[in-house]
């Protein structure tokens, strides 16, 4: 039998669609089932941008959340329930242009045209998000992050994103969406999918997720598809029985509570750096390096703990800053460090009949040195060679404790302990820091392979433990000052 049908609301229409497989993406359905051609398959890792689409989705405090997302790699399912805009939809027939979509002709921010529906669609949601008010270059830098142009070289995209606003914006009436997504929600509830067979399920509360993984141990767990859509595209596995976890409640929050910031596994990366970054805004600089926007905003910071990949960019801060674990199943819940977490080359102590539920992160206390920086073939967008975080607890200028989360170094995301005992107890001084890079040099025996050699990272590692002091000096260069902008 096939999986309930898929209910969404694309532009201002509903629709129904029985029988899409389990695992076909967004980007397949839209281009081959339904013919929005706008919308392209670039580079099928949401790398490239040109799949760009736009997602809403009521958010907690009413009103729409709208999200910029890459297609390729989002599942057809996971949009269930919510509308998704392509840059056919944005103006209505015999309508003008949308500000986005006419900044782009004004400015001549397209030569080819492959890119341009992505790039639109990515200021349709920056538009949405700012309600017609100015955008300025850095905030489109930042919106833009995750599309590519080979053509135009950015400057004129950057004039049609801060220009945008001069234009009318074309009417599209929020309270009329929601209902439709409302009534849409209320008729996915209904839906019972045949667990025997293929299916695509999507428990709504902790109960329900917990009981179905302990009956369909062998299911795929899913939340953003970030990476899931990589093994469809790229691998092309094919996945008949998957378990969403992004519409459980309780997966879905952030509580601040005892000394402790709890994200829920299901949060997206946007939302949990954004509350990492509240109480550490040092961090921010390292988060927007965090792949592109488009990325942050589907996939979550439990699936990017979960996945387990060594060149994880959250696992070393968050080995860095003590994070603990929460893993739940019918028989109960169970916490560990998240160092303690990692078996071997992405396998991990979940148990068959577990899900990764929360991320408890210590609050910052006084004292704290924290530094959290990458080294990759592009500044941004890109995945690391290496990866390293530190954390230390100084009083009076002494070290009294470290933490070192480090990635891209061993087949797990791993715990510098040699090089904390190295610091602890010693003046917070660069001879320190020094003498402690020369130790974290020799403390792994990285692989070789098309990012870096071994000898490569081995230097990286110290030499970033060493800026990261420098860094933290009077009148020194941040991370955001060493990026190139147009």
């Amino acid at each position: 039998m096939s999986p309930p049908a898929l209910r969404f609301v694309l532009g201002r229409q509903p629709h129904t669609l029985p029988g899409v497989p389990p695992d076909r993406t967004l980007l397949d359905l839209l281009r081959d089932d339904l013919h929005c051609t706008a919308v392209k398959e670039g580079c099928a890792s949401g790398d490239c941008g040109a799949c760009t689409v736009a997602m809403a989705e009521p958010a907690e405090g009413g009103g729409l959340r709208w999200r910029a997302i890459n297609s390729c790699i989002r599942l057809a399912h996971s949009v269930d329930g919510r509308a998704v805009f392509t840059a056919e939809h944005i103006a209505g027939e015999g309508e003008p242009l949308h500000p986005a979509q006419q900044a782009m002709l004004t400015c001549h921010g397209s030569q080819c045209g492959f890119c341009t529906p992505g790039f639109v669609m990515s200021l349709f949601v920056l538009h949405r998000q700012r309600r017609g008010e100015p955008v300025t270059r850095d905030e489109a830098l930042h919106a833009l992050s995750g599309n590519l142009c080979r053509c135009t070289g950015y400057r004129p995209i950057l004039d049609a994103a801060t220009r945008m606003h001069h234009w009318p914006d074309v009417p599209l009436d929020e309270s009329v969406l929601l209902q439709q997504l409302e009534l849409l929600d209320q008729a996915g509830r209904g839906q019972v999918a045949d667990l025997a067979s293929n299916f695509y399920a999507t428990p709504r509360t902790l109960a329900e997720l917990l009981a179905l993984r302990a009956t369909h141990p062998q299911a795929l767990i899913a939340a953003g598809t970030t990476d899931v859509g990589l093994w469809v595209t790229k691998q092309h596995r094919r996945f008949g029985q998957i378990i969403d976890v992004t519409r459980v409640a309780e997966l879905r929050r952030t509580h601040r509570g005892d000394g402790v910031l709890s994200i829920g596994a299901a949060v997206p990366l946007s939302e949990a750096f954004e509350a990492l970054a509240e109480d550490r805004p040092q961090l921010t600089a390292f988060f927007h390096r965090f792949a592109g926007l488009p990325v942050r905003e589907s996939g979550t910071l439990g699936g990017n703990v979960a996945n387990g990949s060594p060149i994880g960019d959250s696992m070393p801060l968050l080995i860095a800053l003590g994070a603990t674990l929460v893993l739940a199943s019918t028989r109960g819940e169970r916490t560990l460090p998240i160092e303690d977490f990692y078996l071997a080359y992405r396998k991990t102590r979940l148990a068959p009949d577990e899900v990764l539920a929360r991320i408890d992160v210590p609050l910052p206390g006084a004292g704290e040195w924290l530094r959290a920086d990458k080294i990759s073939k592009r500044f941004e967008d890109d995945i690391s060679a290496v990866c390293l975080a530190v954390a230390l607890h100084v009083e009076g200028g002494v070290i009294q404790s470290a933490r070192i989360g480090a990635g891209g170094v061993a087949a797990v995301p791993a715990r510098a302990t040699q090089t904390e005992a190295v610091l602890a107890r010693q003046l917070c001084a660069e001879g320190t820091f020094d003498a402690a890079a020369t130790v974290l040099e020799a403390e792994f025996e990285p692989l070789s392979d098309m990012r870096a050699s071994s000898a490569y990272r081995r230097a990286v590692l110290g030499n970033l433990l060493r800026r990261g002091w420098q860094q933290s000096q009077p009148g020194a260069l941040s991370l955001a000052d060493l990026r190139c902008t147009p």
